[in-house]
């Protein structure tokens, strides 16, 4: 018989020390969902290479335009990816250091 992993363990567990329950497939299947855009991936690269970013800071190493870079930065922070905060007109974000632990120790890392 497999065993399902533990449900007490993080949002998701590790994928390869047990099978993941369908809860934490479907979580992490959010998030993997999140990150599997390139502009999505290289928009969080860009952040966690940094303390922060303003939106306004995005446009020009994207080349998208700011609806475009609001669509996105919205699928990360809706996957606990990027965290934000409202400054003036501006929204400034910044990695979630601690949902991006999860996601590499729920992928074996």
């Amino acid at each position: 018989m497999i065993e399902v992993g533990d449900e007490a363990a993080l949002c998701c567990p590790s994928l390869t020390s047990a099978p993941l329950d369908e809860g934490a497939a479907t979580s992490l299947s959010g998030v993997l969902g999140a990150l599997a855009d390139p502009v999505r991936l290289r928009l969080l690269s860009i952040v966690a290479s940094h303390q922060e970013v303003c939106s306004c800071d995005l446009e020009a190493p994207l080349g998208k335009s700011q609806p475009t870079i609001s669509h996105h930065t919205k699928v990360l922070a809706e996957a606990g990816l990027l965290v934000s905060e409202k400054r003036g007109r501006w929204v400034w974000w910044r990695v979630d250091e601690s949902r991006l632990a999860e996601v590499r120790r729920a992928l074996g890392g």
